[in-house]
């Protein structure tokens, strides 16, 4: 298993695994996703910018996160608690539904905070689709507190951060 970014030759595969992603969200009532998001231009995008990284084992890609800055405009209206230095932005956050409940989400949670403290973040921000139960009960469990909601296109997302702590070596 390795946690690496994703290559524009992967954009096949990760376009299966959103479509499934779709599929199996819709099933559970849970409308964050569909057929026009994210799009293949999207992901290419992230992949340019190299923000896209994936959870790969056995030559299997089996989630992907993308990591960077930007926060949509909406952010502004919520009281951020952690608004100094930069912030680190989780964004479609997503496993094969395939291998849910094997811990890969988990572990790509625990890579943006690894990736955050490494590029000096000091806190990171997400948001979450209301209806989304199982994220919003990971973002928990791993330290995230809602800060708000806000209104999307696809409807009320909770906005989520965390600050990070720096590492601090004792010799």
């Amino acid at each position: 298993m390795k946690i690496e970014k994703g290559k524009i030759e992967d954009i096949n595969e990760i376009m299966e695994i959103i479509k499934d992603t779709v599929s199996d969200m819709h099933e559970q009532k849970i409308y964050q996703w569909d057929h026009t998001y994210p799009s293949k231009e999207i992901i290419t995008e992230d992949m340019h910018e190299e923000n896209l990284y994936v959870y790969r084992d056995e030559n299997v890609i089996k989630g992907f996160v993308v990591l960077n800055e930007y926060e949509d405009k909406e952010y502004e209206e919520l009281d951020w608690k952690y608004n100094k230095g930069r912030h680190l932005v989780i964004h479609r956050l997503c496993v094969n539904p395939k291998y849910k409940g094997k811990g890969i989400a988990t572990k790509l949670i625990e890579y943006a905070d690894i990736y955050g403290r490494d590029n000096n973040y000091s806190a990171i921000r997400l948001d979450t689709f209301i209806d989304n139960k199982p994220a919003r009960k990971l973002y928990e469990k791993k330290g995230y507190s809602v800060v708000g909601a806000l209104e999307f296109r696809m409807g009320v997302f909770y906005c989520f951060e965390k600050a990070l702590e720096p590492i601090t070596t004792y010799i």
